[in-house]
């Protein structure tokens, strides 16, 4: 793993520590955890490849990702507070997002020390036909993990505002983009 590689892997990891604490949800709720995977995609993802079982190795992993991402915001707590949305990561949530990026990170340190033959043998009997595949299949794993959190998240918001009686969660106004920004 290089240094971007775990700088990368630590930040999308904060991103939920930092939820642990009750805050504002804001555009930059949904905003800081697109931006990292969406730099991590532009990064690690060259294509998908599709020959032998690649696309059922990246199906696999994607549903894996939208499970553990689904899940983890239905775990994550979303209250009114006067105008506002307040949002709390709870401990499933953060420790479903552990798991996720710890399962990714703890594959590749394993496949860099020692474990390059073990995965290139079940790749070799799964007709899995490139090392392509797996950074595929990881890389979008988190990337539909994000997505399905942040908008099972997005959605909890918008029946609470519903109910509420609130403005919407992400309609961003000049003035909300300022705050942001």
């Amino acid at each position: 793993m290089t240094t971007t590689d775990w700088i990368t892997d630590i930040a999308l990891v904060l991103v939920v520590f930092r939820q642990l604490r009750e805050g504002r949800l804001d555009l930059k709720s949904f905003l800081i955890p697109l931006g990292i995977v969406t730099f991590v995609a532009t990064s690690y993802l060259d294509g998908i490849p599709t020959a032998g079982n690649d696309l059922v190795l990246i199906g696999a992993l994607m549903a894996v990702g939208a499970a553990l991402g689904i899940a983890g915001g239905v775990y994550t707590r979303i209250r009114a507070a006067g105008e506002h949305l307040l949002i709390k990561a709870g401990a499933v949530s953060a420790a479903l997002w552990v798991l996720g990026m710890g399962a990714r990170m703890g594959f590749q340190v394993w496949v860099d020390h020692g474990g390059a033959g073990h995965v290139a043998r079940f790749s070799a009997d799964h007709h899995i036909t490139s090392g392509q595949a797996w950074v595929a299949a990881f890389v979008l794993m988190a990337l539909t993990e994000v997505i399905t959190r942040v908008a099972t998240i997005f959605i909890r918001g918008r029946m609470v505002t519903a109910r509420q009686g609130l403005a919407p969660v992400a309609a961003p106004t000049a003035r909300t983009l300022d705050r942001t920004v």
